[in-house]
């Protein structure tokens, strides 16, 4: 990652190789030009709103799991293994049996509907185990204490629940973003004509012959950084609150 980092900071006449040949940004600022291959700017932007979308529904999905899961009904046991089996089966596997399903039915395969639902089953399971840990361990005098006192499940989820299950929300949401916006494997048969950022990256080391490359991975990692340093001030706020 240092190699990296320092490379992305040579000057115009940098190669990919050490000795360094002058400082400067000017290919941190390339990163947002147009590249002989491939573009980065539009496959970041592809990957930032799928990974977006991919943590908004593994958080709805994850959290109504978990509440169901509290109780024992017909068929728990079925669908509990049958999520798991999603990360137990080989990525590229996952991702031919998506693309053949969307060939069958006469439907393109693209990064937003094919792509999308290739990173479900990646990010739904874990997001789904983590939830029956904080589910487990959660105390239900609450929930009752507040319909005691007359609040209705809808109020008791968003007032009561809600609250304190907020920080293990945090720690969901960046995980499933997270595993969203680095998939590679899963992405890679579904993607349709639109690459996401890792595929657009892979495309290019054969291609892209200038530390343009370095100084997006440098980017990326701060981009990610970034994130980890914001959901830990998010964090430390409702843990701070629950406290109160």
């Amino acid at each position: 990652m240092f190699a990296i980092f320092i490379l992305s900071l040579q000057g115009p006449e940098g190669t990919l190789t050490f000795p360094m040949r002058g400082f400067s940004f000017y290919w941190l600022g390339q990163v947002f030009q147009e590249q002989r291959v491939g573009n980065f700017v539009e496959s970041f932007q592809r990957s930032l709103i799928l990974g977006i979308a991919v943590l908004l529904l593994s958080l709805i999905v994850s959290v109504l799991a978990g509440l169901g899961f509290r109780n024992r009904f017909k068929g728990a046991n079925a669908i509990f293994y049958l999520t798991i089996s999603s990360l137990i089966v080989p990525s590229v596997l996952v991702s031919l049996g998506i693309g053949i399903v969307f060939q069958v039915l006469g439907i393109q395969t693209d990064w937003f509907t094919s792509g999308y639902g290739a990173h479900l089953t990646w990010t739904v399971p874990f997001a789904f185990l983590i939830m029956l840990g904080v589910f487990n361990r959660f105390n239900p005098a609450y929930e009752e204490a507040a319909k005691d006192l007359g609040a209705s499940d809808g109020k008791t989820f968003w007032e009561v629940v809600f609250p304190l299950i907020a920080p293990s929300l945090i720690g969901v949401g960046l995980l499933a973003f997270t595993l969203s916006y680095d998939e590679f494997t899963r992405t890679s048969l579904v993607s349709g004509q639109d690459n996401t950022l890792p595929l657009e990256i892979f495309g290019m080391t054969t291609n892209v012959t200038s530390p343009a490359l370095y100084a997006l991975g440098t980017l990326t990692t701060l981009f990610s950084f970034t994130l980890i340093a914001i959901a830990l001030i998010t964090f430390q706020v409702f843990s701070k609150r629950q406290q109160q």
